[in-house]
């Protein structure tokens, strides 16, 4: 890793905002719209979250959900990094065991051949789909997300990007191309910069293997918020100083939907949510318009989920949603927030992020 490695991972807080906010786009598709449009709306939000002062703008990858057009990180990240010039653009995350190590290597390579010097990798170890599709995927039905695989293909990766497999290895003359091994070659001249590797989770596992590697750790709250703290704290307890980062450096992902109205708000997550419902019975589709949304009839389990659910994404006015990534960010202690907005309409999201910008006063353009 290049000397200036925790530079390019720790962010600057700007304006009144106590940490460095990014965004988490899972470029999702609404009902009556397709993917072209989603994709466009990612567009809009990376440009305004460049010129207000978001840090780094990540792409998650899922598998199989017609309302998640973000199967594929490393292509929607070359078309992001065509229509932005500053933003740290990312994986959050590609799903590690999905992929062969050289494989993503390579794309990350190049995307950094792309982007020089803001481009990072974070990696998970779930599938981002269901147990079929991840078949798919990996061509077999053996399907190991545990301790024994996604170590071993983490040193494999890490040994890519850096070039640097031992003498004997069978690896030893393979090379991730654009990757180090340019600069080693008559007449090579190599960037100095190569992705930072984050470790993306929802529970602890990731969390102590971060901390143990000295890596930066992002922690899915959004979907798993009960785990936020004992993960954090995990992470921060199994930390060891490496050549990347010399103190911990946590985000957490947050479902975040501000808009001009509180009512429009709570229609807005109401009807992300019966999405995820519908995702979690197995019945998934495109986001559903805040209409269908109130017409349908909820069965006593799913109003509990949907109450559940709802009580971890923060939403209201820009001030109830600048209150509550206030609260939350001092409850768990990370070190930046990472926003989601999950909404039908692309609209209402990239209203949501220039409202939170506003109500932290972040930089505008000039």
């Amino acid at each position: 890793m290049p000397a200036d490695a925790a530079e390019e991972i720790r962010g600057t807080a700007h304006g009144t905002a106590p940490v460095p906010l990014s965004v988490l786009d899972l470029v999702t598709v609404g009902a009556g719209r397709t993917a072209t449009d989603a994709l466009r709306t990612s567009v809009d939000i990376a440009r305004l979250a460049e010129s207000r002062g978001f840090h780094r703008y990540w792409v998650a990858e899922h598998h199989s959900m017609p309302g998640v057009a973000s199967s594929s990180p490393a292509v929607i990240l070359a078309h992001l990094a065509a229509h932005t010039e500053r933003v740290r653009l990312g994986s959050g995350g590609v799903m590690l065991p999905n992929h062969a190590p050289l494989v993503i290597a390579e794309q990350f390579g190049t995307l950094e051949a792309m982007a020089p010097g803001r481009v990072d990798l974070g990696l998970g170890r779930a599938p981002g789909t269901d147990g079929a599709t991840a078949a798919a995927l990996r061509r077999t039905e053996r399907l190991n997300e545990g301790a024994d695989d996604f170590p071993q293909q983490l040193a494999e990766l890490i040994r890519f990007l850096d070039d640097d497999f031992p003498d004997g290895h069978p690896y030893r003359r393979i090379h991730a191309v654009p990757g180090p091994v340019q600069a080693t070659s008559p007449g090579g001249v190599q960037s100095p910069h190569r992705p930072p590797v984050w470790l993306l989770g929802s529970s602890g596992f990731s969390a102590r293997l971060a901390g143990t590697l000295g890596l930066p750790f992002a922690f899915a709250h959004h979907f798993s918020a009960q785990n936020t703290v004992p993960a954090l704290d995990l992470y921060r307890e199994s930390f060891r100083p490496s050549a990347v980062l010399d103190h911990p450096y946590a985000l957490i992902g947050v479902s975040a939907l501000a808009t001009d109205d509180e009512k429009e708000a709570r229609r807005q997550v109401l009807a992300a949510a019966l999405n995820m419902v519908r995702l979690r019975t197995g019945r998934p589709g495109l986001v559903p318009t805040p209409e269908e949304a109130e017409a349908y009839d909820f069965s006593p389990m799913e109003e509990e989920f949907v109450a559940s659910w709802n009580s971890n994404v923060v939403h209201g006015t820009a001030d109830e949603v600048r209150s509550g990534l206030d609260d939350l960010q001092k409850r768990t202690g990370a070190d930046e927030l990472m926003l989601t907005a999950n909404a039908h309409g692309g609209d209402v999201r990239l209203r949501s992020y220039e409202l939170i910008a506003d109500a932290y006063g972040l930089p505008t353009p000039a």
